[in-house]
């Protein structure tokens, strides 16, 4: 298996036919098409299905798509870094709650021992940032564990603190001196976990079914909509802490309570961390640990 016959592989994924990949390689149809037939004799499998409108791939072609993308990436980022004779860049997604405090402060202290390491950083929620690690998009994620999903083999999991998640609304809201769950009726409820999770938590306390739940994956959107609504959300505790949050929101202290989230960092089981990569998980780690733990 030689790494032109994985690079020939994930074009034609990604192009969706043989003939598209070949135009973007720059090579030959024909060559494409040996190069793809000696690398599933190599392996003993057919991994694509040849169809009159392109490629599929089969079961041991998903299987094997998976693992070649995270290792073909690996090993353009060593190419890369003997290439430029640098350290490789460090690229770390992370949720809207740590935007604020835990990731500008490793970062400054990052920076200290690792001045010239490229780094990336890509602010989005758990469900749309873990997946990016499979593929070597980026190094880690700072998140918390996703409920109601099975912990992914791939994906290796360090906790560091437990989040507590609490309901809120907009100041002077109809529902704001509720003490019960079952109080709270409202028509449309966000949430920045998935809505299946959020629905299943309010079940569980008795809330009354609402007719929408809403998952909103911006903070800035979510505020808006609060604070200018009787719409109702579910959300970790720090949200109160972010920028001008606590000026238009206000916690509904109810007698019961929502199941919490565990925050950590997930990495890629298979491939270990660089050095410099290594040092900024330990960095959100401690910074975490504090901060959170203060929430």
């Amino acid at each position: 298996m030689k790494l032109a016959q994985i690079r020939d592989f994930l074009a034609v994924i990604e192009c969706g036919s043989i003939s598209a990949a070949a135009r973007k390689l720059g090579v030959s149809q024909p060559g494409l098409t040996k190069s793809l037939g000696s690398l599933e004799t190599g392996l003993g499998a057919a991994l694509l299905k040849r169809t009159p409108t392109g490629v599929t791939l089969t079961r041991q072609g998903h299987a094997f798509h998976v693992r070649a993308r995270a290792g073909y990436a690996e090993l353009a980022k060593a190419q890369e870094e003997l290439a430029r004779g640098t350290q490789a860049q460090v690229a770390l997604g992370f949720g809207p709650f740590f935007a604020a405090h835990i990731v500008p402060q490793a970062v400054i202290r990052f920076r200290e021992k690792f001045p010239d390491v490229e780094l990336r950083l890509v602010e989005g929620l758990g469900h749309t940032t873990r997946p990016l690690l499979r593929d070597a998009t980026l190094d880690m994620v700072l998140a918390p564990r996703a409920p109601l999903v099975r912990d992914d083999p791939a994906i290796r999991f360090k906790p560091i603190a437990h989040l507590g998640q609490i309901v809120v609304a907009r100041r002077g809201h109809p529902l704001a001196h509720a003490r019960s769950a079952g109080e709270l009726a409202g028509d449309e409820w966000l949430s920045v976990v998935r809505r299946d999770a959020t629905a299943q938590a309010l079940r569980a306390l008795g809330v009354p079914e609402p007719k929408r739940i809403t998952e909103c994956e911006s903070f800035s959107a979510m505020l808006t909509l609060l604070a200018g609504s009787d719409m109702l959300a579910v959300v970790q505790h720090p949200f109160l802490d972010m920028p001008q949050a606590a000026q238009h929101v206000q916690e509904i202290r109810i007698a019961e309570r929502l199941p919490g989230l565990t925050v950590g960092l997930h990495t890629r089981a298979d491939a270990p961390l660089t050095r410099p990569a290594a040092a900024l998980a330990r960095l959100l780690s401690d910074i975490g640990r504090t901060q959170l733990q203060r929430a």
